[in-house]
């Protein structure tokens, strides 16, 4: 610091005032806010202007309609349709060879996995289809993703089907004619279409309220748990169809274990044949998967072990006549084409709009962790508010198509990687094998046992099976973060997943607090040696008190903010206003003539808590105890002015950095003696 104006040199080794400055450095003189400001006031003005969040709220209305002119419509266009930004660029030489594969590989995944999901949510099989085709193809204009797979997702079709049944229940005598049947199943796809509508409509309604921040609240151990535990519902949710038994399917709480009771009772029942088909299919499926993992360095392309089991199976059921001779549940016909586009039912929003809301939260935070998790790794970025849009345009146009809800596909996502997949051209192709078998293919799959893609929704899940395996890492890093994903876990598998979830979210929420309620406030000194002041762990007599509290001084922290200073400053001595906090010690250190506040650590304070920085300013006074803060940052300032407090305090016991509040304390009141204070935890 030296060559500041008004610096001066300390005195020599040994002297009284070498105590202040180590090793005889050159220091300015002390920096007030109010000096601060007047030598750099404006120029951080400019620079918080040049900064500010697009998002931040109330300036976001401020700002002025720049699209209005064409270079500004062309620029929003350019924002909210990605498409034309990245294909002008698009390396056709590099990227399509991959980009093409990549996209065949997932389309003829999604064929048989689009199906099986939408067994999962309680829908004819061909909607899986449908809603493997048109999210992906409006995610693909939409999305800022560029290795992101969108389509059926076994959490939110699990999610969807427990909202169906619960909305269209089947009939308690289960014998029901081919016309009863066709009714029934036009109620549930009805459902599940307007569950869809609704979650693109509140994820519109995020977007355009700029809430993308809010994927934030759902943090990685609750995705993780929640995933972890709506696999565990989907195996036990599969059962009867493996072992061919015709279950009413349970909704609500612990309809895991009421699953799990009704398929031990219905045992004797099961289909041998069936459970044949179902014991070969995972015999092939599972170590194909390990396969597609352990050797995905090795493999050109992983191996299609969903396609290779379809057809075979399809193929033993039409040449064994399965389907008649045992009985085996079967596909049937898959209509060709497109359905007619049909406007859910408003009538049925309010009803659904609990459904919607977990579902669209879970859609959009799956989504957006794993569009960042790819876009670090690839070293490109993504827009939050964009992926918003993205997927509440792609399930609210869907939905139009009797699609249910979508998001991106963890399954798929990778598979989409490792096939060598760089952008969301992929896609296109992904829909164009999907449509191939929506308009030609689809009578090949009318002897597809309903087993298989029973197999296929469980075998999907090794995925989130596997994310258990992070539990000992989680509890070496984190004891908050294991219990978060704990608690979570439980109560999706205890619950449901939809209370899970919600569990998940306020127990995490609850841990933060607490956390912000057991910091340790710590007293500085001045490392030896050094201009820095750190925690230290001796106990010296000095003159002054310097405390860092890093944490937000709120209503929940201002009760132990209060009681942690009135014990080491002796306000109100002898009353029973200040009893001695749990874990201090039994005595203090001699009484101070200045206390130093390090508010570097406080990134806001309420009303509570700046009316409590008041009170303590005039007790402070008033006992003869000199209060000065130090690295308040502007939020802070503003909210303490606004209780009054600036107008109980100089600007001389404002200051920029402890190191110029303690220099003030050393110069300007002539305190003495060593520079180490006590820390206590």
């Amino acid at each position: 610091m030296s060559g500041l104006v008004g610096a001066r040199t300390c005195s020599g080794p040994g002297e009284a005032s070498d105590l202040k400055y180590p090793l005889g450095t050159r220091l300015r003189e002390p920096l007030t806010e109010a000096g601060f400001q007047q030598l750099f006031g404006d120029a951080e003005k400019e620079q918080e202007l040049r900064t500010e969040p697009r998002w931040s709220g109330l300036r976001l209305w401020r700002r002025p309609a720049r699209a209005c002119s064409r270079p500004g419509a062309w620029r929003l266009l350019m924002t909210r349709l990605p498409l034309l930004r990245w294909l002008p660029r698009y390396r056709w030489r590099a990227w399509l060879l991959g980009d093409a594969v990549a996209g065949v590989t997932v389309g003829v995944v999604h064929v048989p996995q689009g199906m099986a999901f939408a067994l999962l949510t309680s829908v004819p099989p061909v909607f899986g289809l449908y809603t493997s085709f048109f999210p992906v193809l409006i995610y693909s204009l939409l999305g800022t993703g560029r290795h992101l797979s969108t389509g059926t997702f076994a959490v939110l079709s699990l999610m969807t089907g427990s909202a169906v049944e619960r909305l269209v229940p089947e009939p308690l005598t289960r014998n029901l004619s081919g016309i009863e049947k066709e009714q029934l199943d036009a109620q549930r796809v009805g459902a599940a279409a307007a569950v869809a509508f609704g979650s693109g409509a509140l994820m519109l309604g995020m977007f355009m309220l700029q809430l993308g921040v809010l994927s934030t609240f759902l943090s990685e151990p609750v995705v993780k748990a929640l995933t972890s535990g709506a696999a565990l519902h989907v195996l036990v949710s599969q059962l009867p169809s493996l072992l061919g038994l015709s279950l009413p399917r349970q909704i609500g709480c612990f309809s895991l274990f009421k699953t799990l009771a009704a398929v031990l009772t219905s045992l004797p029942r099961s289909s041998p044949a069936e459970l044949t088909i179902s014991a070969i299919s995972l015999a092939l499926l599972v170590p194909i998967k390990e396969l597609n993992v352990r050797f995905r360095d090795r493999l050109p392309t992983p191996i299609p072990g969903e396609v290779v089991m379809v057809l075979l199976a399809s193929v033993l059921c039409f040449t064994s006549s399965l389907d008649t001779r045992y009985n085996v549940q079967i596909v049937g016909l898959l209509p060709g084409g497109f359905p007619q586009p049909l406007l859910p039912s408003l009538a049925e929003l309010p009803r659904i709009l609990a459904d919607s809301m977990p579902i669209a939260l879970v859609t959009f935070a799956v989504s957006a962790s794993l569009a960042s998790m790819y876009a670090d790794k690839y070293s490109y970025t993504i827009d939050p508010n964009q992926e918003l849009l993205a997927h509440g345009v792609s399930n609210l146009i869907s939905s139009l198509f009797s699609c249910f809800p979508n998001s991106a596909s963890l399954a798929t996502t990778s598979l989409l990687v490792d096939a060598g997949g760089n952008t969301q051209l992929a896609g296109l192709f992904s829909c164009i094998v999907v449509l191939s078998v929506l308009l030609w293919l689809g009578p090949f799959f009318y002897y597809l046992p309903k087993a298989v893609l029973a197999c296929i929704n469980i075998s999907s899940m090794r995925q989130m099976f596997f994310q258990m395996q992070e539990l000992p890492q989680l509890w070496h890093i984190s004891r908050v973060d294991f219990a978060v994903w704990m608690v979570t876990w439980l109560a999706v598998v205890t619950l449901n997943v939809d209370l899970g979830l919600a569990v998940g979210v306020v127990f995490s929420m609850m841990m933060v607090v607490c956390r912000t309620q057991r910091v340790q406030c710590l007293e500085l000194g001045l490392a030896e040696g050094t201009e820095l002041y750190r925690p230290l762990k001796e106990s010296r007599k000095v003159g002054f008190d310097q405390r860092s509290y890093p944490t937000p001084l709120y209503f929940g922290t201002l009760g132990k903010f209060r009681r942690i200073l009135e014990w080491h400053l002796r306000l109100g001595e002898g009353s029973k206003e200040s009893p001695k906090p749990d874990g201090l010690p039994d005595t203090v250190a001699e009484p101070v003539r200045v206390v130093i506040l390090d508010f570097s650590g406080v990134t806001f304070a309420d009303a509570a808590g700046a009316r409590e920085v008041a009170q303590l300013v005039s007790r402070c006074r008033d006992v003869g105890v000199h209060l000065l803060l130090a690295q308040c940052n502007a939020s802070v300032l503003e909210t303490l002015a606004r209780a009054g407090v600036l107008d109980r305090v100089t600007p001389q016991q404002l200051f920029v950095s402890v190191q110029d509040a303690a220099a003030h304390a050393l110069d300007r009141l002539e305190l003495t003696g060593p520079k180490i204070c006590t820390v206590w935890i």
